[in-house]
C-alpha cells in the first residue's frame, strides 16, 4: 500500500507514525467494503486509522509538524509582547509565516491541532460538502489533520464562504472569508471570486456588503500588526514564504516554482512573475466571464490556487489540499443551479 511505503521512506517521525496507522485503517476499510458491511462502517474505519488514531497518539506523545510549534510560539509571543512576530528573525524557528489570526489557535488550551481540526470539520459541515467522511479519509486531508493541519481551517472557511455566497448570504460569506483571510494569504484570492458570484446572482449592493464584511474582518485583524511592526511583518509573512530571505523556508516540495528558484539563474523572480501572470489571468477571467454558480466559482478558485501552488518558490505538496477541497465543493454543488451571467438571479435561494 502506498501509505505504508510512505511510512518507510519518510525521514519525519510524525509522517511515519501516520503512515503505519493510516495503512492499518485503509486495509481494514478495504476489507470491510469487500464484504456485506455497510459503507459508512468502512469509511469510519478509514477515518479512525488515518485521522483519529495517529492524531491522538501524536498529541499524547507531544509530536507534531513544525507548524504546531510555530502556532504555539506565536500565541505565547502575542500574549507576552502584543505581537506574534519576531522583528528580526534569523533561524527557521524564528519565522512565523502566518497572518495574525493564526496565533489565536496558540492561545487556546491544549494542542492547536484540536482547534484547527475542529474549525475545519465544522466549516465542511456548514458548507454542506457531500461525503465528508471520504474527504477526511483522503490522505491529502488526513495527514495534515494528524500532524499539523494549519491549512485545513483556512480551506474549510474558504469553502464555507463560497457556499454561503452561493446561497445568497453575502454577509455570512464575507464573515467566513474574512476569518480565513486573517489566517493565511492563501485565503485572499477567494474574496474576489465570491464577490463575482454574489454580483452575478444578486447584484452590486449585496456584493458590496460581502466585500465590506470580508475586507473589514480580515483587515481589522491584520492591519494593526502590519502597522505596529511593518519590517517584522514583512519579513515573516511576505519575504519568508516567497523565498526572499537568506533563511530558506522548509516548504521545498519539488514543484515547478521551487525547481525554478533552485536551478535557474533568477528563477525566483521568474517564478514570481509567472505567479503574477497567473493571478492577473484569473482576475481577468472573473471580469470577462464571472461565475454564475457555486460550481463555477469553486472550480475557478481551485484552478487558480492549483496554479499558485505549482508556481510559488516556497511550496509544499500539502498546499494541494486547497484545490482538492474546492474541487469537491464544485463537484457537490447542486446540478439544478443554472449558470447565470450578466445579471442577478431573481429567485429564492436555498438557505
Amino acid at each position: 500500500m502506498a501509505v505504508a511505503g510512505f511510512a518507510q521512506v519518510s525521514d519525519l517521525v510524525t509522517h511515519r507514525v501516520w503512515g503505519w496507522a493510516a495503512a492499518a485503517g485503509y486495509t481494514l476499510a478495504a476489507f470491510l467494503a469487500s464484504g456485506a458491511v455497510p459503507r459508512p462502517a468502512a469509511r469510519a474505519a478509514a477515518v479512525a486509522g488515518a485521522v483519529v488514531a495517529p492524531l491522538v497518539g501524536l498529541v499524547v506523545t507531544g509530536l507534531g509538524q513544525s507548524e504546531v510549534a510555530v502556532i504555539e510560539r506565536s500565541g505565547r509571543l502575542l500574549a507576552a509582547t502584543g505581537s506574534p512576530y519576531v522583528t528580526a528573525p534569523s533561524a527557521v524557528g524564528d519565522f512565523n509565516p502566518y497572518l495574525p489570526g493564526m496565533a489565536l489557535f496558540g492561545l487556546l488550551p491544549g494542542d492547536p491541532r484540536w482547534w484547527l481540526g475542529g474549525v475545519f470539520v465544522a466549516s465542511l459541515g456548514a458548507a454542506g460538502l457531500r461525503s465528508p467522511g471520504l474527504l477526511l479519509a483522503c490522505p491529502l486531508v488526513a495527514l495534515p489533520l494528524a500532524v499539523g493541519g494549519v491549512d485545513l481551517p483556512v480551506a474549510g472557511l474558504m469553502c464555507l464562504g463560497l457556499a454561503l455566497a452561493g446561497r445568497g448570504r453575502p454577509g455570512g460569506a464575507g464573515l467566513a472569508l474574512g476569518a480565513a483571510a486573517a489566517l493565511k494569504w492563501t485565503a485572499w484570492p477567494a474574496l474576489p471570486v465570491a464577490l463575482a458570484l454574489v454580483a452575478v446572482r444578486q447584484g452590486g449592493r449585496p456584493a458590496l456588503r460581502c466585500a465590506g464584511v470580508g475586507l473589514g474582518t480580515g483587515t481589522a485583524v491584520v492591519l494593526p500588526f502590519a502597522l505596529t511592526d511593518p519590517a517584522g511583518f514583512f519579513r515573516n509573512v511576505v519575504a519568508f514564504p516567497f523565498g526572499l530571505t537568506a533563511t530558506d523556508s522548509p516548504a521545498g516540495s519539488p514543484l515547478p516554482g521551487r525547481l525554478l528558484a533552485e536551478h535557474v539563474p533568477g528563477g525566483t523572480v521568474i517564478a514570481l512573475a509567472l505567479l503574477t501572470v497567473g493571478a492577473l489571468l484569473t482576475g481577468a477571467s472573473l471580469a470577462v466571464r464571472p461565475p454564475g454558480t457555486l460550481r463555477a466559482a469553486a472550480g475557478r478558485l481551485a484552478l487558480g490556487l492549483g496554479l499558485a501552488t505549482a508556481l510559488m518558490p516556497a511550496t509544499r505538496f500539502g498546499y494541494l489540499v486547497y484545490p482538492l477541497l474546492l474541487a469537491a465543493l464544485a463537484h457537490g454543488a447542486a446540478r439544478r443551479d443554472p449558470e447565470v451571467t450578466g445579471r442577478p438571479v431573481e429567485r429564492t435561494l436555498a438557505r
